[in-house]
């Protein structure tokens, strides 16, 4: 499993970020998870940044009369923690994503805590896309997303 604490990369020296022509290695099954605690910041956030001003994000009236009963989390904000995975851990710094599909099982609430997980379920190396398996539960192992990414490795 890797973690945010370790990569696969070299860091260049005095903060430069990341030294260019790193390659890393994928091997099927491998595996990174995030977790983040959505906040009320989080979700205005989300908000401004994508012009997405649903009120069953940012109406608690509003989103007292929806089947939730109050305000939920956007989709894709859940679905952006995948992303920070992809780009920071597996693969990470230089993948570039080439698809992914979602499939949203069940509402994420602000406050709830999300662990995002990829798994690397196919590879091909000659041209370096990566095939992985994305799922996102909330605190109570409820699974929340799944979905799949594709995905060119650095």
């Amino acid at each position: 499993m890797i973690t945010p604490s370790s990569h696969l990369f070299s860091p260049a020296s005095k903060g430069e970020g990341l030294q260019k022509g790193c390659i890393v290695v994928i091997n099927i099954g491998d595996t990174a998870t995030r977790t983040k605690t959505i906040t009320n910041e989080d979700v205005w956030n989300f908000a401004a940044a994508t012009g997405d001003m649903n009120p069953v994000h940012l109406d608690e009236t509003y989103a007292a009369d929806t089947r939730f009963g109050k305000r939920i989390a956007h989709g894709m904000l859940t679905g952006a923690i995948i992303s920070a995975i992809l780009g920071n851990d597996l693969p990470g710094p230089g993948t570039v994503y080439l698809g992914q599909e979602f499939k949203f099982k069940a509402p994420v609430f602000i406050g709830d805590t999300v662990t995002a997980q990829v798994e690397v379920v196919n590879y091909r190396e000659d041209k370096r896309i990566t095939t992985l398996r994305t799922t996102c539960t909330n605190q109570d192992g409820v699974l929340v997303l799944e979905g799949e990414a594709v995905v060119i490795a650095p």
